[in-house]
């Protein structure tokens, strides 16, 4: 694998697994495990695409095994919530560096409900 991961499947690098992203079981949705970052942004990109081409009304993002989220990788979650259209994302356990910058950069998008931790 070239470190970029597949979408639904895990990111590697030269230390092993850094984020593994797959459906959720029973709804709609994605889960992941990890870090959200430099090495593995292509991957977490390309399971928000696939998220969005399922997208209906709402759907499910599960972060409660993520370690870390940089900026970008919020970023790419906003940015995915905004171009869909209809409904909205449901963020489920995010680290909690994601809330406090989704409130500093998109204080009024309304399409991510965060559940916290």
């Amino acid at each position: 694998m070239d470190g970029t991961g597949a979408a639904g499947g895990p990111a590697r690098t030269g230390g092993g697994v850094l984020l593994d992203v797959g459906p959720l079981s029973g709804r709609p949705g994605i889960r992941a495990s990890g870090e959200i970052g430099v090495s593995t942004r292509l991957s977490w990109e390309n399971a928000l695409t696939e998220l969005s081409r399922r997208h209906t009304d709402v759907s499910y993002v599960e972060l409660s095994a993520v370690r870390f989220v940089d900026v970008a990788g919020v970023a790419a979650l906003a940015v995915t919530a905004m171009n869909l259209p209809v409904g909205r994302v449901v963020v489920e356990r995010p680290p909690p560096q994601l809330p406090r910058v989704l409130d500093l950069f998109w204080p009024s998008l309304h399409r991510i409900e965060v559940a916290p931790r």
